[in-house]
């Protein structure tokens, strides 16, 4: 029974945090979504802040989930890094909290926020650095620094994939892995 109290929180607030955003969201409002006490709350999440970030823990496992999904053993190097990571940009896209919390990092700048979105980053970073880590052991790609360049790919995805949508039209993923190809492939090529 309290497994699913604790889930029905976390679904409740993970709606609220979509509808609303983290600022706007008060206890109050997810204990109402989740048909529970407010005090009910306070036996699984000591804050707010420990109940988003175990939103956003989970929210990562889901990630690193698609981006193993989109791996294919029999490509390369290169299109499983730009399948993993146009899949990862496009669950970012398509999953209204993150889209959400995005905006109020960038309306507002709550601190809470943009520490949460940091760490899904960070986790982002440390899954396409182990899988260039991998890739320079199996001698697909030369010796780089795979931080830097984990680093570059994942900024190059944000730019094609959200940044260029701003004043252009959306690029297609067959040109996104194209243009990843010219700036990546060859310098990295052995």
């Amino acid at each position: 029974m309290a497994i699913n109290r604790k889930k029905q929180i976390i679904e409740a607030a993970t709606k609220s945090f979509s509808l609303f955003g983290y600022k706007a969201t008060t206890m109050e409002q997810v204990a109402k979504l989740a048909n529970v006490g407010k005090g009910t709350i306070y036996t699984f999440f000591n804050s707010k802040e420990e109940l988003l970030d175990e939103i956003i823990t989970s929210l990562i496992s889901e990630i690193k989930e698609a981006a193993e999904q989109a791996i294919d053993p029999s490509r390369t190097f290169f299109e499983n890094v730009h399948r993993a990571l146009y899949r990862i940009l496009e669950f970012r896209k398509q999953h209204q909290l993150t889209l959400k919390l995005l905006q109020e990092v960038r309306d507002i700048g709550t601190p809470t926020v943009q520490e949460v979105m940091k760490k899904l980053d960070r986790a982002v970073l440390a899954y396409i650095r182990e899988k260039i880590e991998q890739a320079m052991q199996k001698g697909e790609i030369r010796a780089c620094d795979p931080e830097i360049t984990a680093f570059l790919m994942f900024k190059l995805y944000i730019a094609l994939v959200f940044e260029w949508e701003k004043d252009h039209e959306p690029l297609a993923e067959e040109k996104i892995a194209e243009l990843f190809a010219l700036y990546f492939l060859k310098g990295l090529s052995r």
